[in-house]
């Protein structure tokens, strides 16, 4: 009785220990987070207006670079292609947790109106091409890096390491190239020193500023982006009798993926998407062509479901193909994992997320059929992802123009939210184990 008595007082004593410690954390934090807030503005905007596509993110990992030494930090640059990686280690030993923000640009061309708008061109699938920062990854970054200010200023405290990556190709890397977080994975940016545990968090422009998101488990879909290739015979369109036409094989068969979700799926457990984005074949009125492909994507959030979708594609695409005496090739490109928030340290790090931004400012939300590969990371270690609102304070979110389209536009306000948020979450991990 007095082992067990002795052993609840040395609890107490801990988790007093730990508010105590929390407490004095969050008045550090919230002070110097005001006093850098206009430090990662100015970052945000020039990552902005230096926009650069996926696995060419020269400029951008060179400034990110800079800034890491600037901190006092030595980064590791070249990691997966242009990432970069910096550790800080603290003035205690302690466990290893990682924060990450993804740093590349979309093919979109802006049309805010902003004095840092992108003017930025580049090349993506061989064609020159206007490059934003249409997803907020420029927020992303710019947040990382004040984090890493912060968490510098407290390093003698801090009882662990913390390992900041700055990882490229989260939109996917170039065809025919390795890139983004699985890449990273496979070059080993969880080991030396091994994580622990992983933070990552995505701005979001219809939520108010303030505002954070976040839920257990599976919280973004997996993807599996595909290619099919039909193949026919060419001839004029005034005879289609005498070729065989994939254009009509195309149209048939996409009517029949429609159906994989509306009739094979139990939508009742979880969501599911398949979408046909790209058809290419054909140059005149009056020719059909030899040939043609397609690209889509399937979205799913559970693995059962997953495997129902990927078997269904395949049968509806050899089938109709057969049906029209083509031929037909199914190619998988970009596969994605569910975004999957471990259960056990979600429950341990949302009061983290409270207590920092305030409980009414931290909300439940269901899962979204958007891909992340921060899924890669949560495969390795376990890991939380989270959402901030990016609307400005006084707007309707719901008015926003949505992500990866030219008016897409996040507020300057909201990063100072995400800010805390990694850095809180970063420290108590760490005090908390």
């Amino acid at each position: 009785m007095k082992k067990l008595s002795l052993l609840f007082l040395s609890l107490f004593v801990l988790l007093f220990s730990f508010d105590s410690n929390a407490q004095k954390f969050d008045k550090k934090i919230n002070e110097l987070s005001s006093n850098y807030e206009s430090d990662i503005i100015e970052l945000r905007h020039w990552f902005h207006q230096n926009a650069e596509l996926s696995n060419r993110e020269f400029k951008t990992a060179e400034r990110i670079a800079n800034e890491l030494r600037k901190i006092g930090l030595k980064p590791q640059t070249g990691i997966a292609k242009t990432g970069v990686v910096a550790v800080l280690k603290g003035g205690k030993p302690g466990p290893v947790v990682a924060l990450r923000a993804d740093i590349d640009g979309l093919p979109v061309k802006e049309r805010a109106d902003l004095p840092w708008k992108s003017e930025m061109i580049g090349e993506y699938n061989g064609e020159n091409v206007p490059v934003m920062h249409a997803c907020g990854h420029d927020t992303h970054t710019a947040i990382l890096l004040g984090t890493a200010k912060i968490l510098y200023e407290l390093k003698d405290k801090i009882p662990g390491t913390i390992k900041f990556i700055f990882q490229p190709a989260e939109e996917g890397a170039p065809s025919g190239e390795e890139g983004g977080a699985e890449l990273m994975v496979k070059e080993g940016v969880l080991t030396n020193p091994d994580v622990d545990a992983i933070f990552g968090l995505h701005i979001w422009s219809q939520i108010g500023a303030g505002q954070v998101f976040v839920r257990p488990k599976g919280i973004m879909a997996a993807v599996n982006e595909f290619r099919i290739d039909i193949e026919g015979v060419q001839t004029h369109g005034s005879t289609p009798w005498t070729g065989i036409d994939p254009i009509v094989t195309a149209s048939q068969m996409i009517n029949s993926i429609q159906t994989i979700v509306s009739r094979s799926m139990p939508l009742t457990e979880a969501a599911a998407v398949v979408t046909i984005g790209s058809i290419h074949g054909g140059v005149r009125s009056n020719i059909i062509p030899e040939s043609l492909y397609m690209l889509g994507t399937i979205r799913t959030l559970d693995e059962g479901m997953k495997k129902i979708v990927l078997k269904r594609l395949e049968e509806i695409v050899q089938n109709v193909a057969e049906a029209n005496n083509a031929k037909a090739k199914l190619k998988y490109m970009v596969s994605y994992p569910i975004t999957f928030n471990d259960p056990e340290l979600y429950e341990k790090m949302l009061p983290s997320l409270k207590r920092i931004n305030g409980s009414s400012n931290v909300n439940s939300m269901n899962a979204i059929t958007g891909a992340e590969d921060f899924s890669f990371f949560q495969e390795k270690v376990p890991g939380m992802y989270f959402f901030i609102g990016g609307a400005k304070k006084g707007t309707d979110p719901a008015k926003a123009a949505p992500h990866h389209t030219p008016d897409f536009y996040v507020d300057d306000s909201a990063m100072i939210t995400g800010l805390k948020s990694m850095t809180t979450l970063a420290l108590d991990y760490l005090n908390k184990n």
